[in-house]
């Protein structure tokens, strides 16, 4: 489990919210934002699978009850897994096959979640987009909160668009592409920006 620490935050906002009038809104209004830290592990890829273009309350659900499944939510685990009953959980058919796809990769050497830790984040990213079911999104929500990337950036991220699309007083979302475009002003600090981005948004997700 990787983050940033509190001065190294601080600078990251400091300089983002120089840089674009959004960002300083959010700064102003969140602060420091609250890094969504995980374990770099299957089963933090698997959960990144199954939250993938659903609602959060349908993924909140189809997640527990896998995760009742097993007492540690391992690759091997899930290849020996009863399909069917894993199918069962609410698991479309690709997602299922997502999952067992990533759990090969990790089965046989692969997917290395170790020496992913210790590459580049260009390198890393082209690792995990090589497995089939790990697309751009959920290679850079990985890289982001599992390896703790400070320059990673998921730029199709709804809940990222619709937050920079008020924040910025715009009639309609950015393009993903366009909001990529944008987002080059952020570096090295896009997911310092994508986590301002997002506690802003969970804050006024009703207002």
């Amino acid at each position: 489990m990787t983050a940033p620490g509190a001065s190294e935050l601080t600078d990251a906002c400091e300089t983002l919210a120089a840089r674009d009038a959004a960002l300083a809104k959010a700064y102003q209004t969140v602060g420091l934002p609250n890094w969504r830290a995980t374990d770099a592990t299957y089963q933090t890829l698997a959960r990144i699978v199954v939250y993938q273009l659903i609602s959060t309350k349908a993924a909140d659900a189809i997640w527990a009850r896998i995760l009742a499944r097993y007492e540690d939510m391992t690759a091997d685990a899930v290849l020996q897994d009863d399909q069917v009953a894993l199918q069962a959980c609410g698991l479309s058919g690709p997602k299922l096959a997502h999952l067992n796809s990533i759990a090969t990769a990790i089965d046989t050497g692969v997917l290395d979640l170790t020496e992913l830790a210790v590459l580049s984040i260009e390198a890393a990213r082209k690792q995990l987009l090589a497995v089939k079911g790990i697309g751009p999104w959920s290679a850079d929500t990985f890289l982001m909160n599992a390896l703790g990337h400070l320059d990673a950036f998921p730029s199709g991220d709804v809940g990222l668009l619709e937050a920079h699309k008020r924040l910025a007083d715009l009639g309609e979302r950015l393009t993903p592409k366009a909001f990529t475009a944008q987002a080059e002003s952020w570096r090295p600090y896009r997911a310092v920006a994508a986590h301002l981005l997002y506690d802003w948004y969970n804050l006024n997700r009703n207002r």
